[in-house]
Parts: structure tokens; sequence; C-alpha cells
């Protein structure tokens, strides 16, 4: 009988700790569903792609795209600012990681952050940038001696310095006067200037008024042209993001250049002008396609890096930079060479 109740004894404790094994286990598995659970909730979101631009025609195939959904579900955030000079100063303090920027501005970070790459082309002013004269002025040579206001940019020293040197002309044949984009039209109208380097909106208005062309930027076609840069760090991190930007940019420019009043309604929308005025500030500007695009960048079409070459030149001659890059060093072409749609 003792045999007996100790046989029974001995499986009721097998038993028992049998259940004890299966209970601890079970207990284990639900906690480590609870921490994967956990985990995936409190994994932090995707960190957005930043890109900041200001209210320049070149630039706005990046809302475009944006109104038309063609991110996606990428993590991509437009910024807006007043100016390129904003641009600068918020890439510099991290606050962007990426931007549309006129090429004298990318070169100015290229020697002080080397942190960009540029990876794409926006648009290259063929009579978008002006130098305009008081009625009865007919070419650079009526300049001598008169007053010319320009902003005090890179782009602007540039631009200057070429119509002089295309018109056969010395800077002591002037006398310059800084002034910000803002102040073209009044400084024009009240006299304060003979003439203005303008572009955009005040030189729209200001040809409104008959102001004479004494020279533009076809004269010297491919040198005056808007980029879109992207910070090295979130290449390495993140090529699949900065991927969707150029993918989404270059549909929207197919979609601007098929349907140009439908996208001209969706533009005027953000911008506050009529789909008309929209069409016609995109005057005077090439915006590249993506075959274009992937020349200018892999050098295939030289005149890019030669643009830059003497822009680099004419920034080092007026203090705008302090030492010389070398342009293909901040090209990249890996971008527009993998767009699809």
């Amino acid at each position: 009988m003792e045999k007996k109740r100790l046989f029974f004894l001995k499986n009721d404790y097998f038993d028992i700790s049998h259940k004890k094994v299966i209970k601890v286990i079970s207990c284990l598995l639900i906690g480590l569903f609870f921490s994967l659970t956990l985990s995936n909730c409190t994994q932090p979101a995707a960190q957005p792609l930043r890109i900041g631009a200001n209210l320049w025609p070149g630039y706005e195939t990046l809302y475009l795209a944006r109104e038309l959904g063609y991110y996606g579900d990428k993590p991509i955030h437009l910024v807006d600012y007043p100016s390129g000079t904003e641009e600068v100063r918020a890439y510099r303090h991290n606050e962007i990681e990426g931007a549309g920027l006129s090429i004298d501005q990318a070169i100015v970070l290229a020697t002080t952050q080397k942190n960009i790459k540029i990876v794409g082309i926006m648009d290259i002013s063929h009579g978008g940038d002006a130098i305009l004269g008081k009625p009865g002025m007919s070419n650079m040579q009526d300049l001598k001696g008169k007053k010319v206001g320009v902003e005090s940019t890179a782009l602007g020293a540039f631009f200057l310095a070429r119509a002089l040197e295309e018109n056969n002309m010395q800077i002591q044949d002037i006398e310059i006067i800084s002034l910000e984009t803002t102040e073209h039209e009044s400084a024009y109208n009240t006299g304060y200037v003979d003439a203005v380097v303008t572009f955009g909106k005040p030189m729209l208005n200001l040809l409104a008024q008959e102001a004479p062309i004494l020279f533009d930027s076809s004269q010297i076609p491919g040198e005056i042209v808007d980029t879109l840069v992207i910070n090295t760090g979130r290449i390495k991190t993140d090529r699949e993001t900065v991927q969707a930007l150029v993918n989404g940019r270059f549909k929207a420019l197919e979609y601007f250049n098929q349907n140009p009043g439908e996208a001209a309604v969706l533009m005027a929308k953000r911008t506050g002008v009529t789909a008309e005025q929209m069409l016609n500030s995109f005057d005077g500007l090439q915006q590249p396609s993506l075959q274009e695009n992937q020349e200018l960048l892999d050098q295939t079409d030289p005149a890019l890096v030669q643009g830059m070459e003497k822009l680099i030149q004419i920034m080092l001659d007026n203090n705008l930079i302090s030492q010389s890059i070398e342009p293909a060093n901040i090209l990249d072409d890996s971008f527009v060479r993998n767009v699809v749609f």
C-alpha cells in the first residue's frame, strides 16, 4: 500500500512540475510578445527630409510634385523661405537637409560646409535675369558713369561682371548701389538708381513699365543656374527618400510640360497669382529635362562645369569665397541616373 501511495505521489509531483514549466514558458512568451509590441510602438518615426525653397518659378515643380502626391508616403517636407540667403542660413544651422539654391549659393556652402552635393539642375536662366535701364537707354555703354542697383550676392556680382565683360566695360565705368530684391522697383522708380540688375516679379513689373533691357542672361547661355542640393550625410543614411524626392520632381516636370495649363492652376493656388501670371513667370527659364540633367551632372555636357569655373573665379576675385573648389566634386548624377516614375 505504501508503494502504491508513493507511486501516486511521484506522478502527482511530475504533473505539478510539468504544469509549472508550461506556466513559466507561457508567461515568458506573453512577456516577449508585449515587449516586441511595445518596441514596435516606440520605434522612432522616420526623420523628415526637409527641403528649403523660395518663391521662384524654377522651384515650383517641387511643390507641384507634393500637390500631385508624387512623393508617396515618403517623409519629404518642403519649407518656405523668403530668399536663398535665408535657406543658406537654415542649412548652416541644420534646420534643413536640402534646398533649391542658385549655383553661387551652392558654391558658398560647398566652400564652407563641405557637405553638399548638387543632385539636380532645376532651371537655367535664358532671359530670366536682366539689367534694366531707364527709357532712352539702349545698351550697356549707356550706363557709363551711372548708378546701377544690384543685390549683394555672388550671383548679382557674377551677372554684372559678365555683362560688363561682354560689353568691353570695367567695373570702374559704373557706380554700384547695393539693393535688396524688395527694393528694386522703388529704387528704379524714384530715380535712386539709373539701372537695376533684377529678376522675377520686380523684373516683370518694370518690363510692364517699358523699362528697356540692356543685357539679359540669354546672352550668357548656361551660366545662371538654379540647383537642388542635398546634405551628403543624409544621402548616406537615406538614399531612398532622396531618390523619391528626385523621382517626384521629374515626374512633376513631365506633368508640367504635358499639361502646362492644369499645372499652372495648381501652382497658382500656392503662390497667390493667377494661372496666366504663373505661366508667364516661366518665360526666360529653361527647365532641363531628365536627360539634360544627366548630361550636365556627369559632364557629358561640360557647360555646367565651365560656368561654375568662371563663377568660382569671379567669386574669388570679389572675396565672396576664400578658397576654390573643384566643381566636379560637388556634382552627383546617381539620382538622376536612377529616376523611375
